[in-house]
């Protein structure tokens, strides 16, 4: 289970940066304090260095040096050099390290506080030290006489407090800058706090982790497909399913519209509601339902759900068989029941040539077949499904004959397909004759065996196809009948067209041989015939 802290994960986020924030501000702080503090002793030892070395120059010094300065010219230039510059101290001092110029005029003829030893040597020094003014950053070269011997020292020292000073007022303004960027962070951070609240709806992490956890159960837990659309149409969900059903495992960012056709596409795409809607996706029958999601008013896509209706409606045309037989057997179980009678009838009587010649009668009494083949289909389930189908044409004021054309030397090894394919075409064909207007209404079924490949014709004397319909027709939910009993129209020819696909085969409409024609389909079956039927 989850931890679920006392604190708003959206709230930690928003410590947690401005943390960082200050944790960075106050580490660039003082890192720029640290060098600009370096950057200004060095810059104020080399001024040093550069005033030392211009008093130095000044040929005047080393000459009064070396009389022993009786008019104290080395302490006047000194002091006006001083002055000048802001300099701390300017002090000239002979190779013994004794003093002739120093702002208190008390520390002359007195030795220098620090080691001259380096200067006295011939060498420029920089440096901080502590001397009788306090310290200082101090800048010290030798002095020439003429003759370029080393006769003494310059030393020239400006105040370390001037430096705390000007790094005082640099560091001020950096403090402000530091300051504002800090605000700037903090309110950065509350920003992108927000966002994140706004972007996981107001979620905590573990909400998340529950609602993923809860949505991998649903997902896969339930025996319908669902497919979850994204505001733009993308996928952005597809359980195993789903995936099944539609035959694809489409990658999460998808768009919806390349994952199918028909109807199924129109409602992934949002250009079609779907409640309870029956489309077809290869050799399934699937029950739709397309369902809005939003929260807080905002709008977070679509879930599509998919039940598999495949094997309820391959049950309901079995059913439909079974009903259409036994509708068929009932009705010839009154007709053979009066053909009984007679037969009794003309025995009792005595009339045994009459009896034998109606005997005769009724053997060849079976479905009407319009050319000169004796037995075209020798196949006891085509004869079995055709007869039922011819009673319940019959049933209906349609007349249902076998062309004369007919001829399927094989045993049909597809009955489902078979059945699925020529009940579809022939049940559409008794409608259409059923509803046209040339009388007498028939329906004429032409089949043909080719080794193991069936071809079917069906032809009614209903009043035609429009050419416009003879493709949309076989999309899902095309019809040119209304509803019945709430069963949904437009299903058959698209389901008998795919499974004559799926086996590579075709179901089209043709154009009509004579004007005392209504619609011609034809049908091709490969593979559904036995072995035997091969050449």
């Amino acid at each position: 289970m989850p931890v679920r802290p006392h604190v708003p994960f959206a709230r930690q986020v928003l410590f947690l940066q401005v943390g960082v924030v200050v944790v960075v501000a106050c580490l660039g702080y003082g890192l720029v304090a640290w060098m600009l503090d370096g950057t200004l002793r060095e810059q104020y030892g080399r001024r040093a260095l550069t005033v030392a070395r211009s008093v130095a120059a000044d040929p005047a010094i080393p000459a009064a040096l070396a009389a022993g300065d009786p008019g104290h010219l080395v302490q006047d230039r000194a002091e006006r050099v001083r002055v000048r510059t802001g300099a701390l101290f300017v002090v000239v001092t002979d190779r013994r390290g004794i003093r002739y110029s120093h702002p208190t005029p008390a520390e002359l003829g007195r030795r220098v506080s620090t080691d001259p030893s380096a200067p006295l040597a011939g060498r420029e020094v920089v440096r901080f030290e502590r001397g009788t003014l306090g310290l200082s950053a101090r800048g010290k070269v030798p002095l020439y006489d003429a003759g370029a011997k080393v006769i003494g020292e310059v030393s020239v020292g400006f105040d370390a407090r001037a430096i705390d000073r000007e790094l005082g007022d640099a560091l001020r303004d950096l403090g402000l800058f530091i300051a504002g960027a800090l605000l700037l962070g903090v309110l950065a951070s509350a920003a992108i706090g927000r966002r994140l609240k706004r972007q996981t709806l107001g979620l905590e992490p573990y909400e998340l982790v529950e609602l993923v956890q809860e949505r991998e159960a649903v997902l896969h837990g339930v025996g319908e497909g669902v497919v979850a659309v994204d505001p733009a149409g993308r996928i952005a969900v597809c359980n195993v399913e789903a995936a099944r059903l539609l035959g694809v495992t489409p990658e999460r960012g998808a768009p919806a519209a390349d994952l199918a056709v028909g109807f199924l596409r129109e409602v992934l795409t949002g250009r079609r509601e779907a409640a309870n809607l029956f489309v077809t996706a290869g050799e399934r029958v699937l029950v739709v339902n397309r369902r809005e999601v939003r929260r807080d008013g905002r709008d977070l896509g679509a879930v599509v759900t998919l039940r598999d209706r495949t094997d309820l409606e391959t049950l309901a045309r079995e059913l439909d068989s079974v009903r259409t037989l036994f509708d068929a057997l009932r009705a010839q179980r009154h007709e053979y029941a009066n053909r009984l009678h007679t037969l009794s009838g003309l025995l009792q009587l005595g009339h045994h040539q009459e009896a034998a010649a109606y005997i005769g009668t009724l053997m060849e009494d079976r479905i009407p077949v319009t050319g000169g083949l004796p037995d075209p289909l020798p196949d006891p389930y085509l004869q079995a499904f055709l007869s039922a189908k011819a009673a319940v044409a019959a049933e209906r004021g349609v007349r249902l004959d076998i062309g004369a054309g007919s001829y399927v030397p094989g045993r049909v090894a597809e009955p489902l397909d078979v059945t699925t394919v020529v009940g579809n075409l022939v049940d559409n064909a008794v409608e259409a004759a059923r509803a046209g207007h040339r009388r007498p209404a028939r329906v004429e079924v032409e089949l043909l065996g080719d080794g193991r490949d069936l071809h079917v014709t069906v032809t009614d004397s209903g009043d035609g196809l429009p050419a416009a319909l003879r493709e949309t027709v076989f999309d899902d939910g095309v019809s040119t009948r209304g509803a019945a009993g709430g069963r949904p129209r437009g299903l058959g020819l698209g389901l008998a067209r795919r499974t004559a696909r799926a086996r590579r085969g075709d179901v089209v409409f043709a154009e009509p041989a004579g004007d005392d024609h209504g619609a011609v389909v034809v049908a091709r079956l490969p593979g559904v015939l036995g072995a035997e039927a091969a050449p």
